[in-house]
């Protein structure tokens, strides 16, 4: 079994350049074969979570090639067959075949998805967005059936701004009959990025990024190129290392804009940073101020950096509160902050964080993706070796985590253990 080993303290000084967002390359892959022609994806980063989608483009007879950082996908022989369940389990954002199968196709047959298990995750306003549009759905144990003899536009309010449910309801409504609206949609900014893959490809959307989006369905679409946005998540992760242990650390190609939450937080914090265009330099700041941190839906602070975060809270001068409002289990590293020395009273959504307290290596298992990127964080800090399992779940969405650490000064390595 494969394990992240760190021995902390280092401090760290260099660049890291941040990769290709997950959250929006996980989206474009589908969206790519909804036309017959070539779509060219770059800066996509290597991770899991893509090779999976690339197999489930290869079981439907895509064709996929690959080198450094781009992606092109060729979906004129793609055939509409069942995606067994032994793939669309491996990640979150196999639903997204879903829309674009529907959307191309007319008729989908997937198994429930699978991703992270951070709380209840369910599907139901993908589900009933795709029956306004007209699609009937069964479900037969884990496996939905979709058929839309007619797929048509709809008015749809969402009760909650899901970017999963809304990027499954752009994928079905490019190709659809009439105009489709979404009220309350999510504004993430993946959302955009997929926005634009389709808007190059010949779809007529609108909106994308506010509360409303209208798409007017096209009948065909053709092939383009798309580059993918900078991963805020990923920057996010690196900008909190870097105030804990850099010295001059500098985290390239950024978009400050998508990180406004958390800058405003850390300048709270009263951390040393310099912000530019494109990148930020950090250095350890001794004393951080305390902070409440709560997720939200964007703009609001993403709940991707909500266990990141938590850590860096362990450090600040003072009580910190930590409440989570969008996935109801995503304390799982709590218990292993605290085992590590944390001063930490939880519950699953909320948490008092009490510092500054000195972590010790531990022997510690992720229980999901920013967990993981959590217990990374701490291990570097910490005064001893960390060796943390299930790394599974942390290059599922982290490019290269452990080569980019090490290149700047971290002693961290995979062993086979």
């Amino acid at each position: 079994m494969k394990k992240i080993v760190i021995n902390g303290g280092n401090t760290l000084t260099g660049t890291i350049n941040i990769s290709g967002a997950k959250n929006s390359v996980v989206a474009l892959i589908p969206a790519a074969i909804l036309t017959s022609e070539t779509v060219k994806i770059s800066n996509v980063p290597n991770l899991s979570d893509t090779e999976n989608l690339k197999k489930i483009i290869n079981l439907l007879g895509g064709q996929i090639e690959f080198s450094p950082g781009n992606l092109q996908i060729d979906s004129s022989k793609l055939q509409n067959s069942a995606i067994p369940e032994e793939l669309s389990e491996k990640l979150r954002a196999s639903y997204y075949f879903m829309g674009a199968l529907l959307g191309r196709f007319h008729h989908v047959e997937i198994f429930f998805p699978g991703g992270c298990k951070i709380g209840s995750r369910p599907i139901d306003l993908h589900i009933k967005s795709f029956e306004k549009m007209g699609t009937t759905v069964k479900k037969i144990n884990n496996k939905y059936i979709l058929d839309a003899p007619i797929l048509h536009g709809a008015n749809i309010d969402l009760r909650f701004p899901s970017v999963g449910a809304t990027v499954n309801i752009l994928l079905a409504s490019v190709l659809a009959e009439g105009t489709t609206t979404i009220n309350n949609a999510a504004r993430e900014p993946e959302i955009v990025n997929i926005a634009e893959l389709l808007n190059n490809m010949g779809a007529n959307i609108s909106g994308a990024g506010t509360k409303t989006i209208i798409i007017k369905g096209v009948k065909t679409l053709h092939g383009a190129t798309v580059n993918t946005i900078s991963d805020r998540i990923e920057a996010g992760t690196y900008i909190m290392i870097g105030a804990l242990v850099g010295k001059n650390l500098v985290i390239k190609n950024i978009i400050p804009e998508h990180l406004k939450s958390l800058i405003t937080l850390l300048k709270k914090m009263g951390i040393d940073m310099d912000i530019s265009s494109d990148s930020i330099m950090l250095n350890k700041t001794d004393i951080l101020n305390p902070v409440n941190v709560k997720t939200e839906v964007y703009p609001g602070f993403p709940t991707d950096l909500g266990q990141p975060m938590s850590v860096l809270m362990t450090q600040s001068h003072g009580k910190c509160k930590f409440e989570e409002t969008i996935y109801e289990k995503r304390t799982g590293h709590f218990s292993e902050l605290v085992k590590m020395g944390a001063n930490i009273k939880y519950t699953d959504t909320k948490a008092e964080i009490e510092g500054p307290t000195k972590l010790k290596g531990e022997i510690v298992s992720a229980s999901d993706l920013r967990a993981g990127a959590a217990l990374i964080i701490a291990g570097l800090i910490a005064n001893g070796k960390t060796k943390i399992s299930n790394i599974e779940y942390i290059l599922r969405g982290y490019e290269d985590i452990v080569e980019k650490l090490s290149n700047v000064g971290a002693d961290i390595e995979i062993i086979d253990d």
